[in-house]
């Protein structure tokens, strides 16, 4: 088995055990659009789990940085309208949803919820025909 297929699956992995451990302890999905919202929004009795959470996928990301730099990889060249454009996009998407990527499709997926596998089906897809579209139209990139 090669590193790359290891080092995902370790990372699915730990995806998956803390997901469930935040449903296990908290009581609570582990969408981070929602606790990154509900951060935002105005302090009460889950700011605490919230900002520990973001705090955590903030430290592991540094981690990771810290001891394994060759496996951030730098972005691809893209104008900055054009990443700004998406990030808009992928917000809008997110609200329309009512979730995101990990809690539709980690958290509502394991939960067998057909509401979750529609929106993961849906931007999964939206997400493949935009990636073929960017590539076609700006020569294969």
């Amino acid at each position: 088995m090669s590193e790359s297929i290891l080092m995902a699956l370790i990372g699915g992995a730990l995806i998956g055990l803390s997901a469930s451990a935040l449903l296990m302890l908290v009581g609570r999905v582990s969408g981070i659009c929602g606790i990154v919202d509900g951060l935002l929004a105005r302090w009460t009795s889950e700011t605490h789990w919230r900002a520990s959470f973001v705090a955590g996928l903030l430290a592991g990301g540094a981690l990771l940085m810290l001891l394994a730099p060759e496996v951030i990889q730098e972005p691809a060249t893209r104008s900055l309208p054009l990443v700004a454009g998406a990030g808009v996009l992928v917000g809008v998407g997110t609200r329309l949803a009512n979730g995101c990527t990990s809690g539709h499709g980690v958290c509502g997926l394991s939960r067998l919820s057909m509401r979750s596998l529609m929106a993961t089906l849906s931007f999964m897809a939206t997400g493949f025909l935009t990636a073929t579209a960017i590539g076609f139209f700006s020569g294969g990139a």
